[in-house]
């Protein structure tokens, strides 16, 4: 069976019983996530905006248009 691979440096990954930076392979990786989680590398999408903007009422001013 073979290990995952880090999601950083692609190394095998030993399970979390034997490796307490578990998804990573070590200390190091997992603070490079971290820095560019801080670093806003990585971005969550949020698809509530294109919803929200369908349900505006009518004669509402459009999203970044002339008021």
């Amino acid at each position: 069976m073979s290990l995952p691979a880090c999601p950083i440096c692609q190394k095998p990954t030993p399970p979390r019983a034997e490796n307490p930076s578990y998804p990573f392979c070590s200390r190091r990786c997992r603070a490079v996530d971290l820095g560019r989680w801080l670093g806003e590398e990585y971005r969550v999408p949020d698809r509530q905006t294109d919803e929200r903007e369908d349900e505006l009422p009518p004669g509402y001013p459009e999203r970044g248009g002339d008021a």
